[in-house]
């Protein structure tokens, strides 16, 4: 088989959702069903083959991406299991950004749920083409139909069926096809491995032709022969049909609908097939953009064939008891071998690939090289973080790097012993390497250790795992708030920087002109010097002396952002200049600046989803107001409410405790990041003051 055809058989996919669609249990059946494992782990018995940390064992949630390899119709399937909770979106982020397509699951009883959403929008960001199931079609309340339009409204996508249930809740007993206009009955004894094909029932006849009339519609729009074919009553070819709904799905002009109860072993067959039929293998995939690591201004391309020079992307680290530092890799151009040197542009440092690993969760196998289209794990990798690149140290090339979330909540750590305070050090170095979105930092003032993240369950299964897996004992302080300052005013500032102290001293003279940046900017500097009032060289010593400046706000010490700064003037001296002096001259003049900038406090906001009974409205509703809580929406859905708000993080610690006690544990909700707003008056007084008492 030539290499073209091998990577046409090639799916790297994720398997994305909101948490508890059934994601994980979902991907234990497609292990299942195409041999990879022998018996079916279950979520909620804690023996999930994808969630081996002890962590996602006792929460029965997925934690880390896990990645394994499996096989369907001589196709090799590379799967990454990604996290469903909102403090884990880095991990979703990261998989979306190395995968050419993906699974999006639903609940047929949820329909769209809030974590749904924001996994769609990444995988739209980085116009990765999908496919949907709709999963749990056996529960109490599943309804087809309206979680199909959910998915149209919410998603605003073209979400088109290729299956139907027949029939929903406990009468769910089969999947009708579209294409060839069958209904797959399974076989219960069989654990739904055997099945038989046979007509669409009577009472179904009507709805099936309803839908397939909507899928012919669609798809017609796509090929202009079936379009005439549609046109003119003709009977559709499903083959053509299939390739029709492909090329649709690939070009992110429709996502198809399948559905299915993986819990019962109902559709998961299927759910292969469509992975294998209408999602893209790396062949149909664009060639990998970059640019040159000398000139970010020229563009490179990578195209996914062995003759092109070798690119990749490590995006995720990981460390491992047995074999130690895993980098997970997606090889786009070229072939890395085992025993190679690979040069990471992002540093500057060639690495050695000791081994290549086909990854399956846990188990490992040794594999002596990974062609273009692949996804391994790779031994050997010292200096490479996420989001860095690999290639052919005589074709060097940079690809486009991933944007990660800032984090939002803070605490303190400290170890109980001496003997633990080597070994958190090390800990929180090997923490900080896997996840992008965990911060360790040193606090001036305290001498504290500070650990940020995205989130309270972030944080509590991090020092879960330096606890267990680093055998690190250490006391955790309060979570607290990750404030910044940003400036509302435009301000002009001069410094002067004069030492002189016996020889060489130090001149460097600056006017700054600082304004609020662009709307999503953090920091915007620009040159405005004419006339060689200040010598180039010294002017990105300018630039890092504001940007360090910025570290510290004026108010209340913590990090502004949002700012735009034009440096228009200022002097030098032949021999008392130097970076250092220029550097404490933009320190200087960018804090008297911020000072007048008439400064604010910002604090995040996070957007929050409550489910609640009717019965408990009023007790949630109050508790979210007296939290300074917005309300934004109250949607009924069946027996519920869902309540949409914005509340500001430093009221939501503890609320799932709250929530609990006034709903008496009938109310659920969610909550994710939305924006970084102004604190009011009154509790911005009160942070001034406690930072200058």
């Amino acid at each position: 088989m030539s290499f073209e055809a091998k990577l046409k058989t090639v799916r790297n996919i994720g398997i994305m959702a909101h948490i508890d669609a059934g994601k994980t249990t979902t991907t234990e059946r497609i292990l299942f069903y195409t041999g990879k494992t022998h018996r079916m782990g279950e979520v909620h018995e804690g023996g999930a083959t994808m969630d081996w940390m002890e962590q996602e064992k006792e929460r029965g949630i997925t934690i880390t991406s896990a990645a394994t390899t499996c096989f369907w119709r001589d196709n090799t399937i590379n799967i990454i299991d990604t996290p469903g909770h909102v403090d884990f979106t880095v991990e979703v982020e990261r998989s979306l950004r190395v995968l050419d397509g993906a699974v999006a699951l639903f609940c047929a009883v949820g329909g769209v749920e809030p974590q749904s959403e924001t996994v769609w929008r990444q995988a739209d960001k980085y116009g990765v083409p999908r496919i949907a199931y709709i999963n749990k079609m056996d529960r109490v309340g599943a309804d087809f139909a309206n979680a199909l339009s959910e998915m149209r409204e919410k998603l605003g996508s073209n979400c088109i069926p290729i299956t139907i249930p027949s029939g929903e809740g406990e009468m769910f007993h089969g999947i009708i096809d579209l294409m060839t206009n069958t209904q797959r009955v399974f076989h219960e004894e069989s654990s739904g491995m055997t099945f038989d094909d046979v007509a669409v029932p009577d009472d179904m006849i009507e709805m099936t032709n309803k839908y397939r009339e909507e899928l012919f519609e669609a798809v017609a729009d796509f090929d202009d022969q079936l379009l005439e074919k549609f046109l003119e009553g003709e009977e559709l070819n499903p083959e053509q049909v299939m390739a029709a709904v492909r090329a649709a799905t690939i070009a992110n002009k429709m996502v198809p609908v399948l559905c299915g109860s993986s819990f019962k072993n109902k559709g998961v067959q299927k759910l292969l097939d469509a992975i294998i039929d209408f999602l893209p293998s790396p062949h149909d995939m664009p060639p990998v953009r970059g640019h040159a690591v000398d000139d970010t201004e020229k563009d490179m391309e990578r195209k996914p064939t062995p003759n092109d020079p070798t690119s990749a992307l490590a995006f995720k680290i990981m460390t491992d008891p047995y074999v130690g530092r895993i980098s997970f890799v997606r090889v786009y151009s070229g072939t890395i071998k085992a025993g190679s040197y690979l040069l990471n542009p992002n540093t500057g440092n060639k690495e050695r690939v000791a081994r290549l690993l086909r990854m399956h969760a846990r188990k490992t196998e040794d594999l002596k090289e990974a062609p273009a289209g692949d996804i391994v794990g790779v031994i050997g990798l010292r200096k490479t973080t996420t989001g860095d690149t690999l290639c052919d140290p005589d074709h060097p090339v940079i690809l486009e790097r991933m944007s990660f979330p800032e984090p939002v909540v803070a605490v303190s750590i400290e170890p109980k012993t001496k003997a633990d305070q080597d070994k958190l050090t090390d800990a929180l170095i090997k923490l900080a390497e896997e996840d992008p979105t965990f911060q360790v930092r040193q606090d001036d003032d305290t001498g504290q250790t500070v650990i940020s993240g995205m989130g309270e369950l972030h944080l509590e299964i991090l020092t879960d795992r330096l606890r267990r897996e680093f055998s690190v004992d250490a006391s955790i302080g309060r979570p607290s708030v990750s404030y910044k300052e940003a400036i509302t005013a435009s301000v002009e500032a001069e410094a002067k920087f004069a030492r002189q102290s016996g020889g060489k001293g130090q001149f460097g003279h600056v006017y700054i002109r600082i304004r609020p940046a662009d709307e999503g900017e953090h920091f915007q500097f620009e040159n405005k010097i004419v006339g060689g009032a200040i010598p180039r060289e010294y002017i990105p010593a300018v630039e890092k002396g504001i940007e360090e400046a910025m570290l510290n706000g004026v108010l209340a010490g913590n990090p502004v952002t949002g700012v735009h700064v034009e440096l228009y003037d200022g002097s030098y001296h032949e021999v008392d200049s130097s970076e250092m002096a220029f550097k404490i001259a933009g320190s200087m003049a960018f804090q008297d600046a911020a000072k007048r900038a008439k400064p604010i406090i910002l604090e995040p906001i996070m957007a929050v989803e409550v489910t609640v009974p009717e019965a408990y409205m009023g007790s949630v509703v109050g508790d979210l107001n007296s939290r300074r809580g917005k309300i934004s929406g109250m949607v009924p859905k069946g027996q519920v409410t869902i309540v949409a708000c914005e509340v500001p993080l430093s009221e939501m610690f503890g609320y799932a405790n709250n929530l609990r006690n006034i709903s008496q544990g009938r109310a659920a909700f969610s909550m994710q990041f939305a924006k970084y707003a102004p604190v009011p008056q009154e509790v911005s007084k009160k942070m001034t003051e406690q930072t200058t008492a």
